[in-house]
């Protein structure tokens, strides 16, 4: 027969797990009244997703206030113990992934306003939501349920979305190039799309934190020996994509390299037709937004190619180095053809040199 003290922490353990389970549920739902909005341009349920973020907030604030009560009352050990830490965590990403969905319905209603997206991309997104949302609905089974081979099986999928995302971005950009779609709705759709491929990548880290407490095995980062850095610009649509350009041609392993401005922009043409000039392949290139940037807390290394970068990035005490390289912005520049592809040209040979140096002291030699 249990004793009060086991019928306590039952009680106890079983209420956490209830509200995980209804925030997961608001967070689903909000995630399929943005498919539902954006599928029949649905401005009142997009506004609703908004307004019930709320909700989701204040449902983060009494999971934590129930897991802290918890530690404090029953003092737990072992699995009990790794449940309530991880019951904390994954409370923040079940946040984060409500977040996404008011954003995804913030771009909704933005593109309301343009002209009606080609079928095929409308088609990718809906496919992107419906992997990526099951994701999250089986990653909290998995906690709740302690499966720790479900918790698995959504890691394993969670590859295929970030597939459909390169997909998107591909098509996106073609679609911009052809002019077939105005800036605005890249801007919009690609926004929409990430946010998915963020709600996979929520689920996934729900799932690691499932697998650590049912084994107590932590397997959350396993690349945590890369060394990663952020190229930031004021639009991502020029200096910081031509920098992220230099760094992954370098075919460096244990280098993660990533761009995105602070108000993200269509690629300037002209810049376009320079870096295919010098050889990259400038068609898979997209603006992001320095929130889009996943696991942006692990990068090592903030570079600044704009002056205003280094705003978004205050000095704190948190582990990450800001390093200012601002330049001219060569998609500025004016004058006779010569003279904007010297601009180009000062820019290039800027980042190179300076991309070089860094991985070079990283890694502690020279590189050529």
């Amino acid at each position: 027969m249990p004793t009060r003290l086991e019928i306590s922490l039952e009680r106890d353990i079983d209420r956490i797990r209830q509200e995980l389970l209804e925030m997961s549920s608001l967070a689903e739902r909000a995630l399929r009244d943005c498919v539902e909005s954006f599928g029949v341009g649905n401005r009142q349920r997009a506004y609703a997703v908004i307004l019930r973020d709320q909700l989701i907030d204040e449902k983060e604030k009494e999971i934590d206030r129930l897991c802290l009560e918890f530690l404090v009352r029953q003092q737990p050990v072992g699995i009990h113990l790794r449940l309530a830490y991880s019951a904390i965590k994954i409370n923040l990403e079940l946040e984060r992934v409500g977040d996404y969905a008011e954003s995804i319905a913030r771009q909704v209603l933005r593109l309301d306003t343009l002209p009606e997206a080609p079928a095929p991309l409308q088609r990718r997104l809906v496919e992107m939501a419906d992997l990526s949302i099951p994701m999250i609905h089986d990653a909290i089974e998995a906690f709740v349920k302690q499966d720790a081979e479900l918790a698995k099986a959504v890691i394993v999928s969670e590859p295929a979305v970030d597939a459909l995302l390169g997909k998107l971005v591909t098509e996106l950009v073609e679609e911009v190039r052809e002019s077939r779609i105005v800036p605005e709705m890249l801007v919009a759709l690609s926004t929409i799309g990430r946010r998915f491929e963020r709600v996979a990548d929520q689920a996934r880290n729900v799932c690691m934190e499932t697998l650590y407490m049912c084994t107590g095995q932590y397997a959350k980062h396993p690349g945590a020996d890369t060394f990663r850095v952020l190229f930031v610009g004021e639009h991502n649509a020029c200096r910081s994509q031509m920098a992220e350009a230099i760094a992954q041609s370098l075919g460096q392993p244990k280098f993660v390299f990533s761009s995105a401005g602070l108000e993200p922009r269509a690629i300037d043409p002209r810049t376009f037709a320079f870096l295919k000039e010098k050889g990259f392949d400038a068609l898979h290139m997209a603006p992001k937004g320095t929130d889009q940037i996943p696991n942006l807390e692990y990068y090592n290394v903030v570079v600044g190619v704009a002056t205003e970068a280094q705003q978004a990035f205050p000095r704190t005490p948190r582990n990450l180095v800001y390093v200012d390289w601002s330049i001219d912005d060569p998609s500025r520049a004016e004058g006779s053809p010569e003279e904007v592809h010297a601009a180009y040209e000062a820019a290039y040979e800027f980042l190179s040199r300076n991309v070089r140096d860094l991985v070079g002291a990283v890694l502690g030699i020279a590189l050529d």
